[in-house]
């Protein structure tokens, strides 16, 4: 206590009294000569482990109180242990309380302050997981089941179903050695329930997205029977949707309701999507009543636009007009919940504005927003279109009442696609000059760019239907004007170029429009022939190949691409590419005759003989084909069997007389004398200037003794007469004819109006070469038919829905070959 200094009560009451006080006991400089510190040292006080000290009001412990007076003093318990600093019983004590910080009595003076013991080297290395204990294997073992389920879920979204299905599988068999090894650990009460129905839910998924259902049904089953499975009922809407697709709509039906059964009211979405999956079922199954209930439950609660629609089909199917018309009223009022298009209008004086708008003008939440706004509207264009001849007596009525409901509602922009669908549905009935359609189409020409551009389309398209080619070229220009980036407008543009002969025009504005919407298939197509007309066959190859990739099965891209290598001298690949179209149109006869030219042009006669014939059986009246076929029994000394082909040929032209020969000399050829004087015989009745025909009756009457040799001869030699006196004539014309050309050309002044003229002879001689003569049915045909199946389409659009290029007859194709480019397509 001699250290202790105590305040004398007299003083005054300083509170901060004591504070520069020095107290001896914390002088560490001369502990060494301390007498007290070293007995406390050397005695048990010095050795005893230092108790915790309490703070002030609990049972043990003391601590120093500072009192008013500005002393602490050192309250002691029965059970504390005096305050650091405090002599008891006469010995002072060390200081324990600061050893923490880094201070020992045994640390000589002058040595290094080290709090953190870094002079004693680095830590040593941790100790290494013991894998080999149960609970660590078994930790690894659901680490692994839940990687192999995460790696499924991954392969299915990648499209990779069989692999999904596989690490499905072998999750399953992992988590059941799971289930195995924690029973034999005697540790079944930790079995992860929640692994055990990720596993099994997403096997059920797997194999339903293979299509193996009957597998997916029981894996539901064991789920929905397991009771430690909470929520497992729901997975009976899964169930129901299998049977759905394996058209077992009462055991859909069935499960549909027991899901809905438990499912509380809370979650009234799923409940509504369960009560539509009910509704739709009921449609496949015509029971549209029970439809009608379970969609009209669903537009009073919690009207949708799908929900809608399939409530206009149920009334339409029962053919209730009224209920119809307070259907689409229903369908037109539906919410969407998405914003204003105003919303992303960006203000101009605000530039942080600006860049919040043109970052969310594109984000998912916007294509979100306009797919839905996109689908509402062609669900209300759909019912309006085919609800429209029901609720009214005409059509025209009906399209007009749904307008005026459009026009309330907040679909307004859609008044004037309806007007254009009606106009459009006039063209696709064919009812070109339907008066209606042609004045519904051109009263949008005052109306704003969009509307303007789409009716001018289609009356351009109108137009040149009717090969009004000048109205159809004005329409066009008044469709680009009011929207250059149309592609449809574009596209009829290139085709009133295409018909004036003006191919590089007509290719700018087919490349136009592809620039401005790369899917215009009709664009690409037409270019494609554009460049074939201008012999650009490689670039009109590039072009073809491209639509290929996005028109895998159209029959024309094939044709037009073995069209192509067949002109670039290159037979294989012609023949792959109408190998390819011919699984696609298997019936098609012109592409099984083309084949067989080509079979036949590279020497393989069995093969071109089987297209020949395939062709033959399915249009039996090409008569390049059945000559073909008969010339190919007559080679191969079959003549009886080319009789039935000639036969063919003579009822399709019966006024040629070259089918009929070809009959009675495969009679004679086949040794059968009898019948072939009989069918030279007819022949002379039919065609008795024949000179070919008498020939073989005087050489068939003569071989034989026949009496009719005679006046056969004597038919012969006058018949013979009569075509010299004939060739005679017609050589001496020719001679004054060029006499005369040769007259004029003389006396000609301007000598580029007779090569004009000569010229357009050419022309017209050709054109002559290439109709039958006088004594020729008009159904003589050339090899060049073969090649008229799909070649030279040239397609006008209408605005919607892209129609196709249309085809060539072979009657262009037949005056192409023969004229070059003086004909264009129809």
């Amino acid at each position: 206590m001699d250290n202790v200094h105590l305040v004398p009560e007299e003083e005054e009451d300083d509170l901060y009294t004591g504070y520069n006080d020095y107290n001896p006991t914390f002088d560490g400089e001369d502990l060494h000569n301390d007498e007290g510190f070293q007995q406390a040292v050397r005695t048990s006080h010095g050795r005893r482990p230092p108790m915790t000290a309490k703070y002030p009001g609990t049972a043990i412990g003391g601590r120093p109180i500072g009192t008013a007076y500005g002393s602490r003093m050192p309250v002691g318990t029965a059970m504390g242990r005096p305050m650091t600093g405090a002599v008891q019983d006469g010995a002072a004590r060390p200081m324990t309380a600061v050893r923490a910080a880094g201070y020992s009595s045994s640390i000589a003076r002058g040595s290094v302050f080290d709090p953190l013991g870094q002079s004693k080297g680095p830590a040593p290395p941790l100790e290494t997981r013991n894998e080999d204990t149960p609970e660590e294997k078994i930790k690894i073992l659901e680490k692994k089941v839940n990687d192999l389920i995460e790696e499924s879920c991954l392969a299915h979204a990648r499209g990779d179903l069989q692999l999904s299905l596989e690490k499905a599988k072998e999750a399953g068999r992992k988590e059941r050695a799971l289930v195995r090894q924690r029973e034999q650990t005697g540790t079944a009460d930790h079995i992860n329930l929640d692994l055990t129905y990720s596993v099994l839910f997403n096997l059920a998924n797997q194999y339903a997205n293979n299509d193996m259902y009957t597998e997916a049904l029981n894996t539901y089953q064991v789920i929905v029977k397991n009771k430690m499975f909470s929520n497992a009922g729901r997975l009976k809407v899964n169930m129901a949707n299998i049977y759905f697709k394996q058209k077992n709509y009462t055991k859909a039906i069935k499960f549909y309701r027991m899901a809905l059964d438990q499912i509380s009211n809370a979650h009234n979405a799923m409940r509504i999507k369960i009560m539509q999956n009910i509704g739709v079922v009921f449609i496949h199954m015509g029971q549209y009543s029970d439809a009608i209930t379970s969609f009209e439950y669903i537009m009073s609660e919690n009207p949708n636009i799908k929900t809608g629609f399939n409530l206009i089909l149920c009334y339409y199917a029962i053919g209730d007009r009224e209920r119809m018309k307070k259907a689409f009223q229903k369908l037109i009022c539906v919410p969407l919940g998405i914003d204003d298009d105003d919303k992303y209008i960006p203000p101009n004086d605000d530039p942080h504005a600006n860049m919040v708008i043109e970052a969310i003008k594109n984000d998912k939440l916007h294509q979100m927003e306009r797919e839905r706004k996109a689908l509402a509207e062609k669900y209300i264009m759909t019912s309006a279109k085919f609800i429209a001849p029901a609720i009214e007596s005409s059509f025209a009525a009906g399209f007009d009442w749904c307008v005026d409901m459009v026009k309330g509602s907040q679909y307004v922009e859609l008044a004037n696609d309806l007007e254009i669908n009606k106009a459009i549905t006039y063209l696709r009935q064919r009812d070109f000059r339907q008066a209606e359609a042609v004045e519904t189409l051109k009263m949008f020409e005052k109306k704003d760019s969009r509307v303007k551009s789409a009716a001018a389309t289609n009356l351009s398209f109108l137009y040149f239907l009717e090969k009004d080619y000048d109205q159809a070229d004005r329409y066009a220009e008044l469709a680009m004007s009011a929207d250059r980036y149309n592609p449809a407008a574009l596209v009829n543009k290139g085709n009133t170029e295409f018909v004036k002969e003006d191919y590089e025009k007509a290719a700018e504005f087919y490349k136009e429009a592809l620039h401005n919407d790369s899917s215009c298939t009709e664009a690409l197509y037409n270019l494609g022939l554009t460049y074939k007309r201008l012999g650009r066959l490689e670039e009109a190859l590039d072009c073809f190949l491209k639509l290929h990739a996005i028109l895998r099965n159209s029959a024309q891209v094939m044709y037009q691409l073995a069209n192509l290598y067949e002109m670039l001298e290159d037979p294989h690949q012609a023949i792959e590419w109408l190998m390819q179209l011919t699984s696609v149109t298997p019936t098609d006869a012109q592409v099984l005759a083309k084949l067989g030219d080509l079979y036949d042009n590279e020497g393989d006669k069995s093969q071109a003989f089987q297209y020949y014939y395939e062709s033959y059986r399915y249009f039996p009246s090409n008569i390049s084909v059945i000559e073909w076929l008969g010339a190919y029994y007559i080679d191969t000394q079959f003549c009886e069997k080319a009789i039935q082909y000639f036969e063919r040929a003579t009822l399709i032209q019966p006024t040629q007389v070259k089918w009929q020969l070809m009959v009675a000399s495969c009679y004679r050829r086949s040794g059968n004398y009898q019948k072939a004087l009989e069918t030279y015989k007819d022949i002379h009745r039919k065609f008795p200037e024949n000179v070919e025909c008498l020939r073989f009756l005087v050489r068939l009457c003569t071989d034989m003794g026949l009496k009719e040799v005679q006046d056969y001869a004597t038919k012969l030699k006058k018949v013979e007469k009569m075509k010299e006196i004939r060739e005679q004539r017609v050589r001496s014309g020719r001679d004054s004819s060029a006499r005369g050309r040769r007259e004029g050309s003389a006396g000609s002044d301007s000598g580029q109006s007779n090569h004009g003229t000569s010229a357009k002879g050419e022309r017209l001689s050709v054109k002559l070469k290439t109709l039958p003569g006088s004594n020729e049915p008009y159904e003589a045909s050339t090899q060049q038919e073969i090649d008229a199946s799909y070649v030279d389409p040239l397609g006008p659009q209408m605005q919607g829905p892209k129609t196709a290029a249309r085809k060539r007859t072979e009657e262009d194709e037949f005056a192409d070959e023969e004229l070059g480019d003086d004909l264009l397509p129809e």
